[in-house]
């Protein structure tokens, strides 16, 4: 596989166009003035499925070819690039069957059956689902998509920073800083690609749960290591056991750093994207809002311009209210 380019990220937006929301930046002077800088929030939470992964999902599916096509495509997900594939499927009407977590939050089961795909479960703890994919693909004939480690996937999702960096430039600002959640690492590697081609001086910081802190571990030791954690985070979304072989070199060359949050820190997080920015974030699109409320970032120095990555809003409503009444 090669590393997607700038070129590739470009050719990504040409094929989204009219398809993707180009989601807005935002501009909060209370959340500037708690943390000190200024941040432009670019939420991927009004994004179609409500998070960024549709981006990827369309640019892969969209250059299957037409032949190919009524075969369909497998993918595995706990739930946003599910719901990604599940929809661009549709739009191309393509038939799609999603491997699941059984324990995946019941609103993107839902939304993923919704958007017209079969939903095959299975134990997160006890089961392979590269290996259920494998299987569905090949009895299938079907394409299998993988969530993160993939050149058309990564380009997809690096459409995000591009909107990102030419909104930034719009505003005659300049980027000191970008953060983002890192699972596989998908996003922020086609952020970074993306952000740092138009603004080389921004530094890129990922932030993941601090129970699957692989990426982190990565990035200190120079090799990928894998997260073998026995228990869960509000974070299901990067609950990934490890980067992929393709976004790991990207994020080792241009992240300067990767930190951790807990799950109290990100529910203070989500309390305050609902309270002050008027958004609903899910657990782990908000990690870098957790980060950056934390003071969790020394490259944030007072008064530096911060370009902020909410990836998602598809959290569970009971999880939600509970996280509101402060129960986290």
């Amino acid at each position: 596989m090669s590393v997607p380019a700038f070129a590739d990220i470009e050719a990504a937006a040409k094929r989204l166009a009219g398809q993707a929301v180009v989601t807005p930046l935002i501009e909060s002077p209370a959340l500037n003035e708690r943390l000190g800088l200024r941040v432009l929030v670019k939420p991927e939470t009004l994004q179609r499925v409500g998070a960024f992964k549709f981006r990827g999902a369309f640019n892969r599916l969209s250059q299957i070819a037409p032949a190919d096509r009524p075969r369909g495509v497998v993918a595995f997900s706990s739930g946003n690039h599910a719901q990604g594939v599940a929809l661009a499927a549709r739009l191309l009407d393509m038939p799609a069957v999603i491997v699941m977590p059984a324990d995946a939050p019941a609103v993107k089961v839902s939304a993923t059956r919704g958007f017209g795909a079969e939903v095959v479960f299975y134990d997160r703890m006890t089961e392979s689902r590269e290996a259920i994919a494998a299987r569905l693909a090949e009895e299938r004939g079907a394409v299998i998509v993988p969530a993160y480690d993939d050149p058309d996937i990564i380009a997809g999702q690096g459409t995000a920073g591009l909107e990102l960096a030419r909104q930034v430039q719009a505003l005659g600002a300049e980027l000191d800083l970008v953060v983002g959640p890192v699972g596989g690492g998908g996003l922020m590697a086609g952020v970074a690609i993306a952000v740092q081609t138009l603004s080389p001086k921004t530094r890129i910081v990922g932030v993941e749960p601090e129970l699957y802190d692989d990426a982190r571990r990565s990035l200190a030791s120079g090799r990928r290591e894998t997260a073998t954690p026995t228990v869960r985070t509000l974070c299901d979304s990067l609950e990934t056991p490890s980067t992929g072989e393709l976004t790991f070199p990207i994020l080792r060359e241009r992240l300067s750093a990767i930190v951790t949050v807990n799950d109290s820190e990100v529910a203070e997080a989500l309390r305050l994207a609902f309270s002050t920015l008027k958004l609903v974030v899910e657990p782990g699109g908000a990690v870098g809002l957790a980060a950056l409320m934390a003071g969790k970032l020394p490259e944030a120095a007072p008064g530096a311009c911060v370009g902020l990555v909410l990836s998602g809003g598809n959290v569970d409503p009971d999880l939600f209210t509970r996280v509101l009444r402060g129960e986290f």
